[in-house]
């Protein structure tokens, strides 16, 4: 028997449907029962030889069913039944199976090995008959009205989509509460792209063949989810690891049982919990390597995420190493509430069953107007000296940059005269909270000192170095150093021995823990044991310098000359600020024919997500000035019909607190936001500073613009670039003491605060170089004030120092050189620079491979293989990467001798076929699909160049985190022609995995031999992972 358990479904397979067999399993969640095929039938498979006879040849099917529904019912279980209508019986009667159904034997199957046994006895239907619909329509209604609640489709692939569609459709005029679930297992993705509009309830995955560890379930759980909700199947004896998982993967449970079994404690337990949290959208799964645990993430209905921590296939225990996979986590920290304890990590491992439930609490934003209690530090102590605290942004001690649950690693020099020793702590906090969390440091050599701290909190934190003599393992260097040259060590222990005897005094006055203080009267003891003569030096010393000791005086023993260093800033952003990829298009051009509006963005919404983008890009929505509008290919004049550049804003409509009414209203625009979200998308909005002529700041705040000598307006320019249809705002006065424009400052800021409470939370700034670097540090920190997880991207081509510049005051990502980039050297310095420090600490760079205002040269010139190439590098060289619509399409007619796009979409109107042949769309699909399973291409540190041949292939190392994950990518970057590559590896591999094609390889001389082609012109693997040596 199967059960299966859903929001809406839960059903159970049996030949015989008895009220006390069914009763423990609707006790349990049950609440719908799967019948076998109902029918007379003949082989392993059952297929119908009499499909309207009973099995046991007695009565008619439908009297059967019949009894069995109501039986059903009567339990308070919903009645489904299991069929099979693409084969049937090599003997089957007339009325089950017509010669016309069926398809031609190419052989005897008896004559060809090469099939099933099962087909001995069976034969192929054809399906596509108006007699074939008619006769199954006719008896499928009829189970329906007998009281059949829904169907289990075996082998949807096995009749065509055509087929399906008026099969079910036709039910379901008749019958509107009829369900039907596809058995999909098995299915390749084009069988299942083929079927995506058919109309299923419930698809099948395969979760039962899953090692623990392997990609493939969340792929495949990808291309499920276009079709409809997913089942995930269960053995009914299950224990703990596997009921959790498939209550974990599935949107329902189906459970195989055999008869007369009952359910299992694990299996309740699974399908309860399962039952209360109500989990949808798609499956993420990601680590898994040497000796870490496989993390599955997903969301529940109300957006809260959850991740079920399990140990892969062979493996009895794992360690949970969170800050590796920190891009794809929600803010907040870990909390045991809701979580049965048999799923609570233990000490960060997954313990006894197999797996454990990770529920994260709910992220309290750090409140940015609230200030830490002055420091407790004690007076400064000359002696010791705290110098290079880095990560640290200069004098100004500007906040650097990290995401929810990523390892910071602070290093500081610690100087102090002598043989004493040291200690220290990293302390850290969240800037509302009143103590400071506190993680010791080691030494590293050369007095350079290092820890780690994983914020788990958005907003604004900060952290300092405190150091002081280390009193105790002064005495533990002296006893060890003296004793192994041979020296008496009766006066060191002696002396240790009475400032133990003190420090356990001050420990009792301060209340210290009990194990605390017995620790310390232990270690007492074994000195007064060694002055007695009972306990030798050597193993006195052994139980003295014992870590754990070591770590309980750090507790209670005063700290000499302790000295704290300055406090430095820390902003902490989700996850999309380092790991994201966006889809950039124009709302207008998304029409079939005419003037798109956001009821069209909303419809292509899935073809997007398909793509694995994350965020939605819109250039300015907002209505577009008349006056000087430009025409086609930036022309200066416009006919009738031209629509102008979206970011000549403004005009009788509205500005920038208005969307263009061509493309709808603002209810419209939260529709289309709602939409988003519910895709598993986010929206990005571009913030343009500037009006067209016909804003209604011209009229309402003329002040508000610069204006010229002869009293006309100031236009926009960029030189030698003019904008003839912009004008911009003025941010200060042009007069002494050109104090700035608080009402212009302002008003700009409520744009933003405006469409940020209607619930956009990303946006991509128009040049944000010509505009004043305070305003931008004040507004960024205005809106953080009451929108802490609004990420902002600069869309800044400058100089260098003026885009590091904006991202230290504030923007959280930037764009970057990389479109110009081509050659492998530019492109390894530019890697190198861009993910080594100090610039990874604040710089977070973004690869869009083309904009609306760039069309490079190099995709002008190397075709559909440069548009791969250039895909692989931007997709795995930075946790973020863009394309702008067209992109998946090799669009590249540029305008003659420029990088600009011919017949350009920032002034026409471009409908396309966005599934014409030679795209490159799953190739998309799959660079942000492994993008999702590896940490280490989910940001843009962890870059390491390797030497490869020709000089025409880049290949590298991306290394997550404590190297939790690590890949290899190899690209030919003259695209066009195939090359052996050859890459020198840092050592010899033993396994590597390709994540293109599946294969698996072995490099033992540490020399990875690839080959590239137009068609493929780049390779990713993956290669072992260092073992885990940290858990949350």
């Amino acid at each position: 028997m199967v059960l299966v358990h859903s929001p809406a479904l839960r059903l159970l397979r049996t030949t015989q449907c008895e009220r006390d067999a069914l009763a423990p399993w609707a006790r349990a969640g049950i609440n719908a029962v799967l019948l076998p095929a109902p029918w007379r039938g003949a082989g392993v498979q059952n297929v119908p030889y009499d499909a309207d006879l009973a099995a046991d040849g007695k009565e008619p099917a439908v009297d059967a069913i019949a009894r069995y529904a109501e039986s059903a019912h009567a339990v308070g279980l919903a009645c489904y039944v299991d069929v099979i209508l693409d084969r049937v019986a090599r003997d089957a009667v007339a009325t089950t199976a017509q010669a016309d159904w069926l398809a031609v034997d190419r052989d005897l199957p008896e004559l060809d090995p090469r099939q099933p046994l099962d087909a001995l006895s069976s034969r192929q239907v054809r399906g596509d008959g108006e007699d074939f619909l008619r006769c199954w329509s006719e008896r499928l209604g009829q189970w329906l009205n007998a009281g059949v609640d829904g169907y289990y489709l075996q082998r949807p692939q096995g009749l065509p989509p055509a087929t399906w569609d008026e099969l079910l459709s036709g039910l379901r005029q008749r019958h509107p509460e009829v369900r039907f679930i596809a058995a999909t297992q098995g299915m390749t993705p084009h069988d299942l792209q083929q079927r995506t509009h058919v109309g299923f309830d419930w698809t099948v995955n395969s979760l039962p063949w899953w090692d623990g560890r392997a990609d493939w379930l969340a792929q495949e759980d990808a291309r499920l989810r276009a079709l409809a909700p997913v089942l995930a199947p269960l053995d009914g004896r299950s224990e703990a690891r596997a009921a959790w998982l498939a209550a974990f993967c599935g949107d329902g449970l189906m459970v195989d049982v055999r008869d007369g079994d009952a359910p299992t404690s694990d299996v309740v337990a699974a399908l309860q919990w399962h039952a209360s949290v109500a989990l949808s959208g798609p499956l993420t799964i990601i680590g898994g390597q040497a000796g870490r645990a496989t993390l599955l993430l997903r969301q529940t209905q109300d957006d809260t995420t959850l991740g079920l921590a399990v140990a892969p296939q062979g493996e009895s225990s794992s360690c949970i190493d969170l800050p590796p996979l920190a891009g794809v986590l929600p803010a907040g920290p870990l909390t045991d509430q809701d979580v049965p304890p048999a799923l609570r990590p233990r000490h960060g491992i997954v313990g006894e069953s197999g797996c454990s439930l990770l529920v994260w609490q709910e992220s309290t934003e750090v409140k940015s107007d609230a200030r830490a209690p002055a420091d407790e530090r004690q007076p400064q102590a000359p002696r010791l000296a705290i110098e290079s605290v880095q990560p640290a942004l200069g004098p100004e001690r500007l906040p650097v940059k990290c995401i929810a649950h990523e390892q910071l690693t602070v290093q500081a020099t610690l100087i102090m005269d002598g043989h004493e020793q040291l200690a220290a702590d990293l302390c850290w906090r969240a800037c509302d909270e009143r103590h400071w969390h506190r993680v010791p440091m080691r030494l590293l050599g050369n007095d350079r000192w290092e820890a780690a701290f994983a914020p788990q909190r958005i907003g604004a934190h900060e952290y300092r170095v405190q150091a002081w003599q280390d009193i105790w393992a002064g005495y533990c260097h002296e006893w060890h150093s003296k004793h192994t040259a041979g020296q008496s060590v009766d006066m060191p222990l002696r002396e240790g021995a009475q400032w133990l005897t003190r420090t356990i005094a001050k420990a009792e006055r301060d209340n210290a823990p009990p194990r605390v203080c017995n620790g310390l009267k232990r270690a007492l003891k074994t000195l007064q044991q060694v002055f007695d003569g009972g306990v030798t030096v050597d193993r006195a010393l052994q139980q003295l310098c014992d870590p754990a000791l070591a770590a309980s005086i750090r507790e209670t023993a005063q700290r000499p000359h302790a000295r704290a260093s300055a406090v430095y800033p820390l902003w902490v952003d989700r996850n999309r600020a380092r790991h994201a990829a966006w889809y950039e298009l124009f709302p207008r051009s998304q029409a079939a024919s005419g003037h798109g509006c956001f009821d069209d963005v909303i419809n292509r919404l899935p073809d997007i997500r398909a793509m694995g983008f994350d965020v939605l890009y819109l250039p300015p929505i907002h209505p577009i000035g008349q006056r000087n509008r430009k025409g086609r290919n930036n022309s200066l004049k416009a006919g009738p019909d031209d629509v102008g550049s979206p970011y000549a804003i403004g005009s009788a409509a509205g500005g920038h607190d208005a969307v263009a009414p061509e493309l709808g209203t603002l209810e419209d625009f939260d529709r289309l936001l709602a939409a988003t979200h519910a895709e598993g998308m986010e929206m990005a909005l571009d913030f343009a500073i500037q009006c067209s002529p016909d804003h209604p700041w011209l009229k309402s705040h003329p002040n508000w613009f610069s204006w010229l000598a002869d009293g006309s307006l100031r236009y926009a320019e960029n030189p030698p670039k003019k904008y003839e249809d912009i004008v911009n705002v003025a941010f200060y006065e042009n007069t002494p003491p050109w104090r700035r424009k608080s009402p212009v400052w302002r008003a700009l800021r409520d744009i933003v605060l405006f469409w940020a409470q209607r619930g956009v939370r990303i946006f991509r700034v128009d040049n944000p170089h010509t505009k004043p670097l305070p305003f931008w540090e004040w507004l960024i920190a205005e809106v953080r004030a009451k929108y802490p997880d609004t990420l902002f991207l600069s869309e800044a081509f400058t100089r260098p120092a003026m885009m590091y510049r904006l991202a230290k005051i504030g923007f959280t990502q930037s764009y970057t050189y990389f479109t110009w980039r081509n050659h492998r050297q530019e492109l390894v310095e530019y890697f190198t620079e861009l993910s080594g420090e100090p610039v990874a600490s604040f710089f977070r760079p973004h690869f869009f491979v083309n904009t609306p205002d760039i069309n490079p040269y190099y995709l002008q010139s190397h075709g559909r293989p440069g548009f791969l190439a250039r895909a692989a590098l931007a997709a795995t060289g930075s946790g973020l990467w863009g394309v702008y619509s067209g992109f998946e399409l090799c669009e590249s007619a540029a305008l003659p001798g420029r990088e600009e796009y011919l017949d350009s979409e920032k002034y026409e109107l471009r409908p396309r076929d966005w599934h014409m042949p030679g795209n490159i769309r799953s190739e998309i699909a799959q660079l942000n699909a492994i993008r999702r399973a590896n940490p280490a291409l989910q940001t843009h540190r962890g870059f390491q160049p390797l030497n490869a041949g020709p000089d025409t292939v880049m290949a590298y190392i991306k290394r997550a985190s404590g190297g939790a994950n690590v890949i290899l990518v190899v690209i030919n970057l003259d695209p066009q022609h195939s090359t052996e590559a050859e890459v020198r590896l840092p050592e010899p591999v033993a396994h590597a995995d390709d994540l293109l094609t599946g294969a698996h390889s072995a490099w033992h001389d540490s020399v990875a031999r690839i080959r590239l082609t137009p068609e493929a012109p780049y390779s990713i693997w993956r290669l072992p992972a260092d073992p885990c040596r940290s858990a949350t």
